[in-house]
């Protein structure tokens, strides 16, 4: 019997996520060949305050095929490596700063103390998921945080661990704590704000369903993690990551005595130079709106300074960071793949033809089921446009006029639009989500088998909400 099990698990084992992801290319590439090319006409517009190109509604034309080399499914993940350099150098320096980080055993013994308190005081581990996840929604809501969240996977794992959860809760605290805010905002600049200004609203209107949606949505996402988290309390062997975590605390085990050791002198200045970097971190992204070259600048800053408050030797100090940054090798691969999906889409001229199909679609369903099926549309664009802002200035000049058409208000085809971001955790597609797990050594195949429950349980709560403002004409205000 147990023989016959592992013989069935051998035989659904997934390949490679890097395989799987050049077989989407491939699939891409066969619908260049099938479906034909076509554009919308785009125009300079100013969008909260940037300059952005945009679709024309109404201008779409079929154009003469692009015939497409063979040579692009070798030529396109070379491109994508320089149309994500930015992200991956991100990733490089990130892991590179960490490793450093590590090597001084600050975070370890940090984190030691802290579950000693937690032992002393199980009513504070009760509190931990729920609060920091509300804090990382909220910045997800406020500011949308993003990308920003990859560093903190290195400090939430050990922590999860220390409480007796597995890494997956390690990652989904900050993670889908912010990708929860993201999705369900009031503010986010990214998506309400752009999409709002693109489909002449008010710009942050429609506030009061926003935060109702933001609290629901929230609230729904840490109830689902802290069931899951309290299953695998109770049985560790339960988790998708169990040989990956036991692997994980055998590499990281202390000895005795640097087990019950106090926080050295030197522990203490690299825990004031790490807080430091973090509020310097998050005062530049609120007050300066710093993106990744400024992030990344920061946690470079914050490894140099932490190694050397934490008496590591320049050669050591550069070796651990080439070690760091080697561990993120594999993602940075995963990513360049999943920029050459959009990148064959894009020369075989299918993404508008798409997105064409995709609204002729839309309007011939009943209104009560419109914005439904706009937020299914959004979705499977999201799939080949990760960024907020990109997916914005190419759906929503056609979405909201579509929207006048069939009789949904504007407000809420922005609202189908901003929900779609809820998929975007399970994408192999998306560099931030293959970011998260190439920090947390999680393989993609794990994490999606975990998630996807989850992600069907958003999608039907997002249908849920979709469907109050069809019945009010949900307007501006």
């Amino acid at each position: 019997m147990n023989h016959a099990t592992t013989m069935n698990k051998k035989s659904v084992k997934l390949p490679h996520t890097l395989v799987l992801i050049y077989l989407i290319v491939l699939i891409v590439y066969a619908l260049a060949w099938i479906l034909p090319s076509g554009s919308f006409q785009r125009i300079g517009k100013t969008v909260a305050g940037t300059a952005r190109q945009v679709t024309v509604p109404g201008t779409f034309t079929y154009m003469s095929k692009e015939t497409l080399s063979p040579a692009i499914l070798l030529t396109a993940p070379v491109r994508g490596f320089q149309d994500g350099a930015l992200i991956i150098a991100f990733l490089f320096i990130i892991g590179g700063a960490f490793a450093v980080i590590q090597e001084t055993g600050t975070i370890d013994q940090a984190i030691r103390r802290l579950a000693a308190t937690f032992a002393r005081r199980p009513a504070l581990r009760g509190l931990v998921i729920p609060v920091l996840m509300t804090v990382f929604s909220l910045a997800g809501s406020i500011f949308g945080m993003c990308e920003e969240t990859i560093p903190f996977i290195v400090v939430f794992i050990p922590l999860a661990l220390s409480m007796g959860y597995d890494s997956i809760v390690g990652v989904a605290i900050p993670f889908l704590g912010a990708a929860a805010g993201f999705a369900a905002a009031f503010f986010n600049p990214f998506t309400v704000g752009i999409a709002q200004g693109l489909s002449d609203l008010p710009l942050y209107s429609g506030l009061s369903y926003r935060l109702l949606s933001w609290v629901l949505g929230t609230g729904l996402m840490i109830t689902m993690v802290m069931l899951y988290a309290a299953r695998i309390r109770r049985n560790p062997a339960a988790s998708p990551v169990y040989e990956i975590d036991r692997q994980r605390l055998k590499t990281d085990q202390p000895d005795n005595a640097s087990a019950t050791a106090e926080l050295t002198s030197r522990h203490r200045l690299v825990l004031w130079i790490f807080g430091g970097g973090i509020l310097i971190l998050v005062a530049g992204i609120l007050l300066q709106h710093w993106y990744i070259e400024a992030i990344a600048a920061v946690f470079l800053g914050m490894g140099l300074a932490a190694g050397f408050a934490g008496g590591i030797a320049p050669s050591r100090m550069a070796a651990h960071f080439i070690t760091g940054a080697r561990d993120m090798m594999n993602v940075a691969f995963i990513i360049a793949c999943g920029r050459a999906i959009l990148i064959v889409a894009q020369e075989g001229q299918i993404l508008d033809t798409m997105l064409y199909y995709a609204s002729q679609f839309i309007s011939i369903f009943p209104r009560i089921v419109t914005a439904q099926m706009m937020f299914l549309t959004q979705s499977f664009i999201n799939f080949f446009i990760h960024s907020g802002t990109a997916q914005a200035a190419l759906t929503m000049p056609i979405m909201a006029p579509l929207s006048d058409l069939v009789g949904v208000t504007r407000q809420t085809t922005v609202y189908a639009f901003q929900l779609c971001e809820f998929v975007n955790p399970i994408l192999p597609t998306s560099a931030v989500t293959m970011g998260v797990l190439g920090i947390a050594g999680i393989p993609w195949e794990k994490w999606a088998r975990w998630f996807l429950p989850i992600m069907l349980v958003l999608i039907g709560f997002s249908l849920i909400m979709l469907v109050p403002p069809v019945l009010m004409n949900w307007g501006p205000f």
